[in-house]
Formats: C-alpha cells, sequence, structure tokens
C-alpha cells in the first residue's frame, strides 16, 4: 500500500476516534494530494507515488513551520499552537531527518571531492550536499554545516 493510499484510510479513523487536529491535518493533505494531481495531468481517481507524496507532506510541514516563525514573532502564540500540533501529526509522515552530525562527514567528503576551498564556493558545495542527501536532510542544517567547514 503507498503512503497516499494510507493517509487516505487514515481519514476514517481519524474520524472513528474524533481525532480533530489529525483529521484536520488528512483533509489538507488529501486535498494537496488532488491538487498535485491535477497539476500533474492525472485523475483524481489515481494515486501519487511515495515521492511525491512525501514532497507534498514535506510542503505542508515547512508552511506550518513558517506560520509557527510568523505568529510567534508577532506574539500571537494562540495562532501558533494549532499548527504546532498540525505539525507533529505531518512530521509523523515523514522519514527521520539526518542530524547535523550525520551531514558532516558527507559535507567533508563533498568539500574534499569538489576541491572547495574558499567560501566563494559555499553554494556549490551546499548544493551537492543536498543532492547526496537527497532530501533526507533539513537544508538549514546542511547550511550550517558547511558553514561551519569554513570556519
Amino acid at each position: 500500500m503507498t503512503l497516499h493510499e494510507t493517509i487516505k484510510n487514515q481519514l476514517k479513523e481519524a474520524m472513528k476516534a474524533k481525532e480533530e487536529v489529525k483529521l484536520r491535518v488528512v483533509r489538507g493533505l488529501l486535498t494537496a494530494f488532488m491538487n498535485e494531481m491535477v497539476a500533474t495531468g492525472r485523475t483524481p481517481q489515481d494515486t501519487l507515488t511515495d515521492e511525491e507524496t512525501l514532497a507534498v507532506i514535506k510542503r505542508a510541514a515547512k508552511q506550518r513551520k513558517e506560520s509557527i516563525t510568523q505568529y510567534e514573532a508577532a506574539g500571537r502564540d494562540e495562532l501558533a499552537a494549532p499548527e504546532k500540533e498540525e505539525l507533529v501529526v505531518l512530521e509523523s509522515y515523514l522519514p527521520q531527518m539526518m542530524s547535523q552530525e550525520e551531514i558532516k562527514p558527507i559535507a567533508e567528503a563533498k568539500k574534499a571531492e569538489l576541491g572547495v576551498e574558499d567560501k566563494s564556493k559555499m553554494g556549490i558545495l551546499i548544493g551537492a550536499v543536498m543532492k547526496e542527501v537527497a532530501g533526507n536532510a533539513d537544508g538549514g542544517d546542511v547550511k550550517t554545516v558547511v558553514e561551519l567547514l569554513f570556519e
């Protein structure tokens, strides 16, 4: 069963269990899946691949993180709280992200492989590391690790 089908089935489970937050997140994801299928020229009866499903979930999680940051900066904690709850549910669908300690050896190997010696080529190195970790690491963490290599 694909991740898309699993999430579809969880809609019923969330309704039966009366889990409001999970229900809200699953409904939002199913809508985003539908939008993705329409955008790629498929019918609503089709399903997304696991990679496409994860991309949609990552986008939704990123939106929640940005909203939380903006709400907290504006002192609107009452608006940030539901976003945090939804983010927890979204992250339960995502694979575990790599830590900075796990990224560091990859970044060091890429730095040696590409022969990057100065900060001016840091963007190229970040891009190469991001490609190597293939979406299993947060871009901010990769940037932090690469910046530490040049200190």
